[in-house]
């Protein structure tokens, strides 16, 4: 099949051994002509190599964006059948970082869409692949800013799916599980790969003045035992790249460890439930609490919450 009767790829985040990078891969071993960009050429210097073409590109410099696109389209005729955005992960509550974070993972990934649009309507039948989280759905604790963002980029993913239905665009939704989280840090997807490095070579720590700090060895066993369940990068690929290419795509595919026992929580239990004072719950009142009752039971905020009730008593 020639590069020109293929059908088109493009991947941000491909730096090798990411999830980008097997993305790529699993794309390219599907028939597929692909392109990846990084940052840096020299993070994919392997991906040339099997048939893969890849491109330098920071997806929140709008310039850059541009460039990129006028390239690829002078290389498909200007064509794009399926754009993956938004797949880069990591949590920080330092305003500055906060700040590009959003850049990252909110309005590079709408940048993305709005450039490459035209290719994909050009194409008949383009595909958008929003990566997103389950941090985006569920509250899960220590990341606030990264939850945040994912959340953000679903509304803006379910919003273009209505938007892009009249020129035959599809969007599909990624959520990906959430392996472990922590104050200042985010293990993404419970996959395996490069961006899990850092926390199994040096151990987690709140800052001395976090109000949480008393949790830290809770939390580093929790992270640690959440390391192993991560699926590997690849096997996760599968799952996505097949759902993607579907004829009819769902609107989500959930993959990673434990996924589907996300699944299940966001779509079967009530989002609220009203219940009672216990030495479980966080607050000495009637609450209406419902899935949060669950992610504050799963970090130990509730026991936390307990002993800071019981401090207060003994000192009144």
């Amino acid at each position: 099949m020639s590069a020109s009767s293929k059908k088109t790829v493009l991947i941000t985040g491909c730096s090798a051994g990411g999830i980008g990078a097997a993305l790529a891969k699993e794309f390219h071993s599907r028939g597929f002509r692909v392109f990846a960009v990084s940052r840096r050429l020299e993070t994919m210097e392997e991906l040339p190599a099997i048939g893969i073409e890849t491109l330098a590109l920071d997806v929140t410099n709008i310039d850059a964006i541009r460039k990129t696109k006028e390239e690829i389209s002078r290389r498909t005729g200007g064509k794009l059948d399926i754009l993956p955005v938004g797949d880069a992960a990591v949590a920080d509550l330092d305003m500055t970082f906060v700040r590009s974070l959003y850049e990252l993972n909110v309005f590079g990934p709408m940048c993305m869409v709005q450039e490459f649009l035209p290719l994909l309507i050009a194409s008949g039948k383009g595909c958008v692949v929003n990566h997103g989280s389950v941090a985006g759905v569920m509250p899960l604790p220590f990341s606030t800013a990264y939850n945040s963002s994912k959340a953000a980029l679903l509304s803006f993913g379910n919003t273009l799916r209505i938007e892009l239905a009249p020129f035959n665009v599809r969007v599909v939704n990624v959520s990906v599980s959430i392996s472990s989280i922590s104050f200042s840090q985010l293990i993404t997807g419970g996959v395996t790969t490069n961006i899990l490095q850092p926390y199994t070579l040096h151990p987690f720590e709140f800052s001395e003045n976090s109000l949480y700090k008393s949790m830290q060895e809770q939390q580093q066993t929790r992270l640690r035992e959440s390391l192993k369940d991560a699926i590997p990068a690849a096997d996760f690929a599968r799952t996505v790249v097949g759902a993607v290419t579907k004829s009819a795509p769902p609107r989500t595919v959930w993959a990673g460890a434990h996924a589907m026992q996300a699944w299940m929580v966001v779509t079967f239990l009530p989002s609220t439930i009203i219940v009672r004072t216990s030495e479980r719950l966080l607050w000495p009142m009637t609450i209406d609490f419902g899935k949060e009752w669950i992610v504050a039971d799963m970090f130990g905020i509730s026991k936390l919450a307990a002993r800071l009730r019981s401090e207060k008593r003994t000192h009144t």
